[in-house]
């Protein structure tokens, strides 16, 4: 499992890259692996405020529907649109084109309770 050290992860298989002020939220290739070929993602609107552990998102595929938690609090400032016509980039590229939305005014002591890419693995290989 290749797991990018400069993301924190929670342990609803979502992730959060934090560049700056912006932070970067997704769901992990184990979050992705599990649903199977993603057909649709309703992204959260810009400017909605979410609170650490609230409704950000909800992603689709032929499997089942599954809602994705903030794993940090802020605003949204941003969507990945791309994913309204290609959804299936959360499959190909989790951690890169396949992004969900960005949010501003992160608390980063809300960072600290989240895990680190070998804690996130060990999680993983304990959940298995």
């Amino acid at each position: 499992m290749n797991l990018p050290d400069d993301v924190r992860y929670t342990k609803e298989h979502e992730w959060v890259r934090v560049e700056g002020t912006t932070a970067t939220v997704g769901i992990t290739d184990h979050a992705q692996e599990q649903l199977g070929d993603i057909t649709y993602v309703e992204l959260p609107r810009a400017g909605k405020a979410v609170k650490q552990t609230g409704e950000l998102a909800v992603v689709e595929s032929v499997k089942a529907a599954s809602d994705v938690y903030a794993p940090v609090g802020g605003t949204v400032s941003g969507v990945n649109a791309e994913l309204n016509e290609h959804p299936e980039k959360i499959n190909a590229d989790p951690y890169g084109a396949g992004w969900l939305c960005t949010l501003s005014g992160v608390a980063a002591a809300e960072l600290d309770a989240l895990m680190t890419a070998a804690q996130y693995a060990a999680f993983l290989k304990e959940t298995q």
